[in-house]
């Protein structure tokens, strides 16, 4: 069985299929999934396909890339959100040198009022990263000074030195598609190095879907198994230990035993 740890399934992609999506995820193996908010609405509505759907969890947040066009009173759901039942984390949340949608002090202060919630609420936090290695790592550093860590660095593209100190400071390392692709060479060699009961997979759909579905869109929980059998290959592990392993480690992360 496997454990999708990142979906968007609340997203419009799949408002015309979402029943026959889950269907599917479940015939695939995907035993439990994740369904991830980006924004105050969106977090919203993962709550309630939560409550909806055995097996899917919901995490809230605001993606920093959403921040900027956010309502005043958005922060307050977020926190509302957070006890409610079947969330399990923390976000997305993180920090985005790409886009230039959301000035990068505004991301760093809603980066650290995520980190701040789910330290409140024991729950582990989802950090989206793109360009900017450095500044997520002094930002984890901070807070770990103040308590615990617990999270997924969630689509990890850095390097291995960058998930060494990510698993010291107490984060999980969580693979998408992106693993699977060709050019992906040194990703692969990445994850060989990550400790076995830190791994996680997901999907990030409806995004990066993996080889050999590539060019399916939108990409869906059930591909998951894909991107677990490539992990499963570099680390010379069968899928069923791979699978087991890190659904395992996804039911501690979130205290869905």
């Amino acid at each position: 069985m496997l454990f999708d740890t990142h979906t968007h399934i609340d997203q419009e992609e799949f408002d015309a299929s979402r029943d026959e999506v889950l269907s599917r995820a479940r015939e695939a193996g995907v035993a439990s999934l994740v369904a991830v908010g980006c924004t105050a609405q969106g977090s919203s509505k993962c709550v309630q396909l939560a409550a909806e759907h055995d097996g899917v969890y919901a995490a809230v947040g605001m993606q920093p890339n959403y921040i900027a066009e956010a309502g005043a009173d958005d922060w307050a759901v977020i926190e509302g959100l957070a006890a409610k039942p079947g969330v399990v984390a923390i976000g997305e949340t993180g920090l985005d040198r790409y886009w230039d949608y959301t000035p990068f002090d505004q991301q760093q202060d809603f980066f650290d009022r995520h980190i701040r919630l789910a330290q409140q609420h024991e729950l582990p936090f989802v950090v989206h990263m793109r360009d900017c290695d450095d500044d997520i790592l002094q930002m984890l550093r901070e807070a770990r000074q103040r308590g615990v860590l617990k999270g997924i660095m969630h689509s990890f593209t850095g390097d291995a030195t960058m998930a060494a100190e990510c698993v010291e400071l107490g984060m999980h390392i969580s693979f998408a598609g992106m693993v699977t692709f060709k050019k992906s060479q040194a990703l692969r060699d990445c994850a060989a190095t990550i400790p076995i009961d830190r791994l996680l997979v997901e999907t990030d759909c409806p995004y990066l879907s993996p080889e050999p579905v590539r060019s399916k869109r939108p990409n869906e929980p059930a591909f998951v198994r894909h991107t677990a059998a490539c992990l499963a290959e570099v680390r010379q592990v069968t899928l069923e230990e791979l699978a087991e392993q890190t659904t395992e480690n996804a039911r501690r992360l979130f205290g869905t035993h």
